[in-house]
This record gives structure tokens, C-alpha cells and sequence, in this order.
């Protein structure tokens, strides 16, 4: 009889126990976004982000967190916000660009973080190799070392009397001298004469137009890092339509602003595609085991409001290749 008490008693507590158990908060992974830029500058990639996550079956604020930290243009600020997220335990970092990554990386060598895009994440010490990424960071690459000689081709092209060309550059960016090797490459190849300009804040892009037109550059290559750029995405169309110089960009926002012309990966996708990278580590995967991808959309878009600005005819060969043409 006595057991019999205790077998039931024993069923009543297990039978208890169910609910309890039931009722534990399933853990909500939290994401940390590492931003160089401001919420406004890189809107539309945080978006592209969000869908990329929503077509996972992910909703933030309902099934997933992102922490969202902006440094506004401002360098100095990036170390500190990683460190930030790094004590919030976030689960994954999301960087945006190389210096995002970096600055993540001195942060933690244990939690993931996945590239957006990066110009060479090999070169750079952030991966092993593409293939095989061996440490905590993976993502996607932008191939931007050699992007930057085929944009000085598409300028020879656009301008074919051109014979000197300013390239406005970032020398504290990570990526500047694997793109400025490139660059001086192509001029090589030909037969351009380079000025290099180097802008490492808003205020210095109006002094480098003044110094490339004082030196008669006949067109610009734009490798200026996106963090300086991003908060002058109107002014820089303007001082260039002032100097009279055909400039080409590495993003189509500053085309659409009234710039000339831009040659790229479609960015927007790297940004969907870096919600699978998160997808795949939060079941498990280790980001050394995620290969990093490459783009595999690009697109060249003509402004031909802009190029009537400057005087410029864009030769029909150049323009029957472009993916867009703003008429």
C-alpha cells in the first residue's frame, strides 16, 4: 500500500513537472551589426539584410535581436562599439565593411563574425584562405583590389583621348594598397599617368578635386573609403560636376545622387546572402567551415544627366554594356 502512495505520488510530480518544462523561454539568438556608417547611409543594406533573415524564417524583435551599433563616419569610434557587443555575448557580428571586421576581430576571437563585404579578406589576415577560413570570421568578399583596375578600364573607355587619371584613395583603409597595386596595374597596361589624392576625411574630397583639376587629371577614380564618402553622397556629384571631371564609383547610390557612372558587385545581395552564413552558424556550423563566397552579380549603371553636366559623350560601346542607364 505504502508503495502504491509513492508510485502515485510520484506520477503526480511528473505529471507536474511537464508544464514547467514546457513553459522554459526558448533562447532568442542575438545578433550584433557592426556599422562604420549611419542607420540612414546603409539603410537599404540593412534592409536587404533583414529580408535575406526573414526568407530564413527569422523576424526581428519576434524570433531573433539585432543590436544595432553605428559609428557614424567616425574611425576612432569603431573599436569601442565592437568591444560593446562583444560584452553584450551577442551570438553572431555582422561587420559591414574591412575596418568593421578588424576592429571585430581584436574584439573576440570566439564569437562568429560574418564579413558583408570585404575587399581581401585573405590579404587582409582576417581568413586563412577563401576556401578553407580556419578562425572565427567568414563571410563574403567584394573582390574590390580587382574591381578597382577594371573601373580604371571602363574611365579609358568612357574617355579614350585620357592619359592622366586622379585616384582619390584612403590610406588608413585596409584594402587601399592591394586596390592602389591594381590600379597601377592597369595604368600600366594602358598607358595612364596616375595622381593619387588621399582623402581621409569629408572636408579633404573638395581639396583633392581642386588639386586634380590644378593638375589637369582628365577623370577620377573613386577608391575613397565608404565610411568618409557616405555623408557626402550628394556633395561629391557636385564638386565634380564643378571640375568638369567624369568620376567612377565603386556603389550605385552615388550615381543615382547624380554621379556619372559605377562599376561593382551588387551589394544589396551580398547583404541578403550574409543572412544564410548567419542561418548555418546559429545551427551549428563553425565559420571556419563556411566557405567565403564571392559576388556573383555586378552591375554598371551610366548617368547620362550627369555626363551632359560635364560635356561628355559616352561612346555607344560603353553605353550598350550598361546594366542601367539614367536617361
Amino acid at each position: 500500500m505504502q508503495n502504491q502512495k509513492w508510485l502515485a505520488l510520484s506520477a503526480m510530480l511528473l505529471a507536474l513537472s511537464f508544464p514547467v518544462v514546457a513553459q522554459q523561454p526558448t533562447k532568442i539568438p542575438r545578433i550584433g551589426y557592426l556599422a562604420g556608417t549611419s542607420p540612414s547611409a546603409n539603410s537599404t543594406r540593412h534592409e536587404a539584410l533583414r529580408q535575406g533573415l526573414r526568407d530564413l524564417g527569422y523576424v526581428e524583435g519576434k524570433n531573433i535581436v539585432i543590436e544595432w551599433r553605428y559609428a557614424e563616419g567616425k574611425r576612432d569610434r569603431v573599436p569601442a562599439l565592437a568591444a560593446e557587443l562583444v560584452r553584450l555575448k551577442v551570438d553572431i557580428i555582422v561587420s559591414d565593411s574591412a575596418s568593421t571586421t578588424r576592429a571585430a576581430k581584436e574584439a573576440t576571437s570566439t564569437i562568429p563574425i560574418v564579413m558583408t563585404n570585404d575587399g581581401d579578406p585573405v590579404g587582409q589576415g582576417f581568413v586563412a584562405s577563401l576556401a578553407r577560413p580556419g578562425g572565427n570570421i567568414t563571410g563574403l568578399s567584394t573582390l574590390s583590389p580587382e574591381l578597382s583596375g577594371k573601373r580604371l578600364e571602363l574611365l579609358k573607355e568612357t574617355v579614350p583621348k585620357l592619359s592622366r587619371v586622379a585616384v582619390f584613395g584612403t590610406s588608413t583603409s585596409a584594402s587601399n594598397a592591394l586596390e592602389l597595386r591594381e590600379v597601377e596595374l592597369a595604368a600600366g597596361a594602358l598607358g595612364l599617368k596616375l595622381q593619387y589624392l588621399d582623402v581621409l576625411a569629408p572636408k579633404d574630397i573638395e581639396t583633392a578635386f581642386r588639386a586634380a583639376a590644378k593638375e589637369r587629371s582628365g577623370a577620377v577614380l573613386m577608391n575613397v573609403s565608404g565610411g568618409i564618402m557616405s555623408f557626402q553622397r550628394k556633395e561629391i556629384p557636385e564638386l565634380a560636376v564643378k571640375s568638369r571631371l567624369p568620376v567612377i564609383y565603386h556603389r550605385p547610390n552615388y550615381v543615382e545622387a547624380g554621379g556619372l557612372m559605377s562599376y561593382g558587385p551588387i551589394y544589396l545581395d551580398l547583404d541578403r546572402r550574409a543572412a544564410t552564413y548567419v542561418d548555418k552558424i546559429l545551427k551549428g556550423t563553425k565559420p571556419a567551415d563556411l566557405p567565403v563566397e564571392q559576388p556573383i552579380k555586378f552591375e554598371f549603371i551610366i548617368n547620362l544627366k550627369a555626363a551632359k553636366q560635364i560635356g561628355l559623350t559616352i561612346p555607344p560601346n560603353v553605353l550598350v554594356r550598361a546594366d542601367k542607364v539614367i536617361r
